[in-house]
């Protein structure tokens, strides 16, 4: 149905992404935040689309590192240690889907939406009249680093298994020499490699504020620094109110508000838990910038360059569960340095700027919530985990079709938010 009102919680790719397909449907769009375009994970991330790697999160890897290390600040996993029972609940059910099945079950999912992510990154910035203003760059190739080649299987065992059953992973293995002549910003902890081809890789913070500038030239109100403290589905309309001024009323409202996701569509029947996933970001200055985007899969740390020689290269990682709204953790940015440092040479890390640290909305089975709530009206957007940007677009067409046309297709039933 044309000429629907329609309001998006949340300014990040996931809630601009679905603003743009439903601006592109005849829907007039209000997108509120409650801080700043691009405020949240959408800014500092790796910026990488890249389907070879867009995986379920929960895996047996994870649990066979163990409890104890994850309580460490230096693990690429950390839980720190309090009483939280929201907490508890949340890793014990994303412990009991890090198993093969549930992993592998997963695993269809993504390999459906990873089939369209890409072109739907194309959607946007080819779209007559309409296109995203920023450039998306091909990853020539991308490539995966290695202290030797037993670390090297882990990853290879992956794509194995993608390939076997029925994704499509193009990848070459390189020794010592080639991995080295490929990126000569690689250090002397690197002995082996793997080259990954087909994948893309953007500027998240520019390609978010491209994003919002469309949005806003094909007439949306895009609101900032206010947040919203309710969605009353009661009345026949569904209602946004704030914690400041007069409510908005709408035809439909999209929650896309991230790891915050929770605390609004609980009342309209979503029960699985959302946990914020925290990342940690810096950007460094090396002698000889890399030319692709470099991932360092043992240490679970992605690196990007972020355009030209000025830009820098942004080194992204970790994963901390912990509560969304808590400071900066050091002591991450610090586990970060000590890992990628060996593996790069010409790198003065400290020398960084641009300390991040932002909170990816996480689900117990890795799948996002995608999709109409119980309150006619209201619908969901967010628990991408990691992927927020590679999915972003696709998430966006995804339920712009189920808002205005009532489409649903598989990727978009594996999604339902009331699972």
């Amino acid at each position: 149905m044309d000429n629907q009102r329609i309001v998006v919680v949340g300014g990040g790719i996931v809630g601009l992404a679905t603003a743009w397909h439903l601006q592109r449907g005849g829907a007039e769009v209000s997108v509120v935040e409650r801080q700043e375009i691009a405020a949240g994970s959408s800014w500092g991330n790796a910026g990488w689309l890249a389907p070879a790697l867009t995986l379920p999160l929960p895996e047996p890897a994870i649990l066979a590192t163990g409890i104890r290390a994850m309580l460490s600040p230096k693990s690429p996993v950390y839980v720190p240690l309090r009483p939280d029972p929201r907490l508890l609940g949340f890793l014990a059910g994303f412990a009991r889907h890090c198993t093969d099945r549930h992993w592998r079950t997963a695993l269809q999912v993504f390999i459906a939406a990873n089939a369209s992510a890409l072109q739907a990154y194309d959607e946007l910035t080819e779209a007559a009249g309409a296109a995203v203003e920023e450039r998306i760059s091909h990853a020539s190739p991308m490539l995966a680093a290695f202290a030797d080649e037993a670390d090297r299987e882990g990853l290879l065992e992956e794509f194995r298994r993608v390939n076997t059953d029925g994704g499509h992973t193009d990848y070459s293995l390189l020794d010592d020499d080639a991995v080295h002549e490929l990126e000569p910003a690689l250090g002397p902890g690197v002995h082996c490699g793997i080259s990954i081809s087909g994948q893309r890789f953007i500027n998240p913070g520019r390609f978010v504020h491209a994003l919002a500038d469309a949005v806003k030239a094909a007439g949306a109100q895009i609101v900032t620094g206010r947040e919203v403290a309710d969605i009353d589905g009661a009345e026949t309309r569904p209602r946004v109110r704030f914690t400041d001024g007069d409510p908005l009323e709408a035809d439909a409202v999209v929650l896309a508000n991230g790891a915050w996701l929770g605390r609004l569509a609980r009342r309209h029947g979503v029960r699985r838990l959302v946990q914020a996933g925290r990342g940690y970001s810096f950007t460094v200055a090396p002698a000889s910038p890399p030319r692709n985007p470099i991932y360092l899969p043992t240490q679970r740390v992605a690196c990007t360059p972020l355009g030209g020689p000025s830009d820098g290269l942004r080194v992204a990682g970790m994963m901390e569960f912990r509560d969304p709204d808590a400071p900066l953790d050091p002591r991450r940015v610090d586990a970060i340095v000590e890992a990628a440092a060996p593996m790069f040479s010409g790198v003065d890390f400290t020398a960084r700027r641009d300390e991040w640290v932002g909170s990816r909305p996480c689900t117990t089975d890795g799948l996002p919530l995608v999709g109409r709530t119980r309150t006619p009206g209201v619908y969901v957007a967010g628990g991408h985990g990691m992927w927020g940007v590679a999915l972003g677009p696709l998430t966006g067409r995804l339920l712009a079709g189920q808002i205005l046309r009532g489409e649903t297709g598989d990727v978009l039933r594996s999604f339902d938010p009331l699972r």
